[in-house]
């Protein structure tokens, strides 16, 4: 007997329904028809059924900020080409100032919940630390990590948001994070003022990384400048350190401005270093080249980023809403696009973020949705929340009259 047997699932990998049966949180059958029993039963009835959904990208310490300042930051960072998103910046970062970790936590668990809703069940989060916030964003994600780690799995990244040489006390902060239980180390090299210091703010975000043998994830060349070069910086160092395929870049918005010849060059250092890159074109005016990293063979995934703070004023921790826009913002509309950016918030987001054996095969971990569509059109075109939601073979939502 089966813990849980899906039943007539419409999948991506065959073209006939198939049985799903679950045992022990893996995936231990995948057939016609499944002669045992399970537990619990789940008539897909040719709905779509496939891997849950990942979001590699949330600055989770920060939802719901936005009704607690101006305007004057979301003005400047969907200002023309981006060009004040420094100042953005600046000017958002001032919410810090009233950090306390008992609202924070509060706001996490409100996203966390969403993501419950929405099928997400990896996410990597970002939590401020710096001279303003301290540790205070750390300590409530490191909370919400534990509250919540029966329904989704939280990758809580140690993110110096105003850099390691403007603000020296966020070295050690990142390091004192990483002591505390934070799983990944991050980094923003653009933001500092000189390419010498965006070299240091890299270096000593590597020396972290290896002190404490973690991943790292990096916010480059977020703004419309068409001579920021981090994330060719950001290559090259993983190379020289042997970090190939633990290291994550986000944004590289600078990117859309970049002459062929240099994309071309940066592409192939990308590759070789194996350094995927998580857009979020809904959140800013521009965006890294798409189509042409994905021709290049380069990994390219999608994130939510915001919700609701001084960056963007919507989200709601809603991966298929966020490949809707996609679909949109990069022109991807073909059915060959479709797939490509299903698997942009789902397998190639969690090969990105270090999940293993995510996959909907046997023998892999039941990380799995049931949607109410039968394809991945329908799906991307109606973004509706699944009727049935499992992380690691474990139910965690269900229609409330089953």
């Amino acid at each position: 007997m089966y813990d849980i047997i899906i039943r007539t699932a419409n999948t991506r990998k065959f073209k006939e329904p198939v049985d799903i049966g679950i045992n022990g949180g893996k995936i231990m059958e995948i057939s016609p028809h499944i002669i045992n029993s399970g537990r619990f039963e789940i008539d897909a009835r040719e709905k779509f059924v496939t891997e849950s959904f990942v979001n590699p990208h949330l600055h989770l310490c920060k939802v719901y900020t936005l009704m607690m300042m101006e305007e004057e930051a979301l003005k400047d960072y969907h200002g023309k080409d981006m060009g004040k998103a420094m100042t953005a910046i600046d000017i958002a970062s001032k919410v810090k100032e009233h950090y306390e970790e008992s609202w924070i936590l509060e706001n996490v668990r409100k996203a966390l919940n969403l993501a419950v809703r929405y099928g997400v069940t990896h996410i990597r989060g970002f939590a401020d630390v710096d001279s303003k916030a301290r540790l205070k964003g750390v300590n409530a994600l490191i909370k919400a990590k534990e509250e919540f780690k029966d329904l989704l799995d939280l990758q809580v990244v140690a993110f110096p948001q105003d850099g390691v040489v403007k603000d020296p006390p966020a070295y050690e902060l990142v390091r004192e994070a990483m002591k505390m239980g934070a799983d990944v180390v991050g980094g923003i090299p653009w933001i500092e003022f000189t390419e010498k210091d965006e070299q240091i703010h890299i270096e000593k975000m590597f020396a972290v990384a290896k002190e404490f043998d973690k991943d790292i994830s990096m916010l480059v060349d977020d703004a419309g400048d068409s001579t920021l070069r981090t994330t060719e910086m950001l290559a090259v160092k993983t190379i020289e350190e042997g970090y190939e395929g633990r290291v994550l870049a986000h944004h590289a918005r600078a990117m859309s401005m970049y002459q062929t010849p240099y994309f071309m060059k940066l592409a192939a250092l990308l590759k070789k270093a194996q350094i995927g890159i998580v857009t979020d074109p809904h959140t800013g005016p521009l965006h890294a080249k798409i189509r042409e990293l994905l021709t290049e063979g380069v990994v390219v995934i999608l994130g939510q980023d915001d919700i609701s703070d001084a960056y963007y004023p919507f989200g709601r921790n809603n991966m298929l809403e966020v490949a809707f826009l996609a679909a949109h913002l990069l022109w991807m509309t073909t059915s060959s696009d479709l797939e490509t950016l299903y698997d942009m918030i789902t397998v190639n987001g969690a090969r990105a973020i270090g999940i293993k054996d995510f996959t909907m095969e046997e023998g892999h971990s039941a990380n799995i949705v049931v949607l109410n569509e039968p394809n991945v059109l329908e799906a991307i075109r109606n973004h509706n929340e699944p009727l049935f939601v499992l992380n690691k073979g474990k139910i965690i939502k269900k229609p409330s009259s089953t």
